[in-house]
């Protein structure tokens, strides 16, 4: 097995909560008195291109939630967006020993608006330990499409093979391994630990 030089972390789901998810959407519903059938419909239709960084946070809140008068005013509702991130403390503790050991490349791999992928950057500090961040918002494509996973390979100039990912979902995992990359399906930090250290030189 080839020598791992580069680790790619998704985000949510494995070192934070996920960002707007459909819990946090729901928790949105009930906070603020939304009609949810109605909003994950609008939300359906637009959460690609918000993902991708062809609509901002202002017109996606325009298409699902502002489209109709509102007791509430968007900043309030982009305030209770940002307060679901939540660290995940075992998860960043190990990404923050990985970072310490300058044994690797870091970067994340994740799929996120622009906004949010930016507040939860500065927000819990990841610049301190990730040296690249390939966010669907920046590079125009999601996963599972193996397209997100081939830009970040040829950004960083690594061999499939180097390369380890994690990420929470299935299918995501898949698609990594799909292009020779080894990957681990994150389930819980101990077992991220286990599996790991399967990997280490």
């Amino acid at each position: 097995m080839r020598q791992i030089t580069t680790l790619f972390f998704d985000v949510g789901g494995v070192i934070l909560t996920n960002a707007w998810d459909r819990s946090a959407r729901q928790r949105a519903f009930e906070h603020f008195g939304i009609d949810g059938p109605s909003f994950e419909e609008r939300h359906a239709l637009v959460d690609s291109d918000f993902e991708t960084g062809r609509m901002g946070i202002d017109e996606y809140l325009e298409r699902t939630a502002f489209h109709v008068p509102r007791s509430f005013t968007p900043a309030a509702f982009k305030s209770f967006m940002w307060a679901q991130s939540q660290p995940y403390p075992e998860s960043l503790a190990m990404v923050a020993e990985l970072a310490r050991s300058k044994q690797y490349l870091l970067a994340t791999l994740n799929n996120e608006s622009r906004e949010l992928n930016e507040y939860r950057i500065e927000r819990f500090h990841l610049r301190d330990y990730f040296t690249a961040f390939f966010s669907s918002a920046f590079l125009g494509v999601r996963k599972p499409d193996e397209k997100i996973y081939q830009m970040a390979l040829e950004i960083t100039q690594r061999r499939p093979d180097e390369c380890l990912f994690v990420d929470d979902r299935e299918l995501n995992v898949e698609s990594a391994r799909r292009l020779g990359m080894p990957a681990i399906q994150f389930r819980n930090p101990a077992q991220l630990r286990q599996d790991f250290s399967r990997y280490e030189g």
